[in-house]
């Protein structure tokens, strides 16, 4: 990650930092297990906020 990406997440998400891997990492977790198996064309925003804000 180059330090204007850092720059970005830190201060244009709603949350005022970048994710955590152990934050995002569930939601990788979840489509990738058989718990989502009846998900289907759904879009999981696993951002802090961002699509909320535009």
């Amino acid at each position: 990650m180059s330090p204007g990406s850092r720059v970005w997440n830190s201060t244009d998400t709603p949350m005022r930092r970048a994710g955590q891997p152990f934050e995002l990492a569930p939601a990788y977790v979840y489509l990738a297990s058989q718990d989502s198996c009846f998900v289907s064309g759904q879009v999981l925003h696993v951002n802090g906020g961002v699509i909320t804000e535009t």
